[in-house]
């Protein structure tokens, strides 16, 4: 696969001088993040009534939700959450330990995970359908590249978001995490393109912002949005008509340029 070269950057910046372009190359392709890009899953408060399977008042839902947040700094919890999506196994384990860090939760710790994977919990944007839409209408390939534990397509289905999608790219699959070059140039392989061809849409600056590294341009979305709540992606769309994406309708089985 040939790109854009990445020059190594000191402090200041390059280390060598980079090979000036004319013009970035015209955008082909859009791969998005799953979690907090596309879609919310519900509410803790919730999801724990759920698994409670009992009305719990907010006075203690409080407590419970206090207890996840300094669960979050729990030695245990900590070391748990390394490697976290390289695997379905570590992925499990690094959940079910901070749910379990609160002792009345620690019951619930499997049922809680098992919620993650049920596609009945995700609510997608309210802008993610017609967001990608209208990619395809004018022949942007769309791939979705996600640190994750289990195979999003299920959920995209439920939601009937899948048919936009011709890649799929699971770090648990890939024994790696993002910011690793190497799953984002897996996903422009598998939609056809060169990653100087391609925009990643995500919510994490130093995860999803990583593509930069692997010579695609970037796109990072606040955190903290609402699930089924208004995303801000039609900023994708104007990122793309800026990107003077060439439409190429007739994409599938296309070849990267090597």
């Amino acid at each position: 696969m040939t790109s854009r070269i990445v020059p190594f950057c000191g402090p200041e910046g390059p280390l060598r001088a980079p090979v000036a372009l004319h013009r970035e190359p015209p955008l082909k392709a859009v791969l998005f993040d799953f979690s907090g890009t596309l879609f919310q899953i519900d509410s803790y408060a919730a999801r724990i009534r759920s698994a409670m399977g009992q009305d719990v008042d907010e006075s203690e839902m409080e407590k419970l939700l206090d207890g996840l947040e300094a669960g979050l700094s729990d030695p245990d919890v900590v070391e748990a959450q390394r490697g976290r999506d390289v695997s379905s196994q570590a992925h499990r384990q690094a959940f079910t330990t901070w749910y379990a860090s609160v002792p009345e939760l620690a019951r619930y710790a499997d049922v809680l995970y098992e919620q993650l994977q049920d596609p009945a919990h995700w609510l997608p944007y309210s802008d993610a359908e017609p967001t990608l839409a209208r990619l395809r209408r004018d022949g942007v390939r769309l791939g979705v590249v996600s640190d994750v534990g289990w195979d999003l397509r299920p959920t995209f289905a439920y939601h009937g978001l899948d048919r936009f999608f011709s890649a799929w790219v699971h770090s648990y699959e890939h024994d790696t995490e993002k910011p690793d070059r190497r799953l984002f140039h897996h996903a422009c392989q598998e939609v056809g393109v060169n990653p100087d061809e391609a925009l990643m849409v995500g919510d994490h600056p130093a995860k999803d912002g990583g593509a930069a590294a692997a010579g695609m341009r970037a796109y990072v979305l606040p955190a903290g949005a609402a699930p089924g709540s208004h995303r801000g992606l039609d900023a994708v769309l104007r990122l793309v008509e800026a990107g003077s994406i060439a439409p190429d309708l007739s994409w599938r089985g296309a070849k990267v340029r090597t």
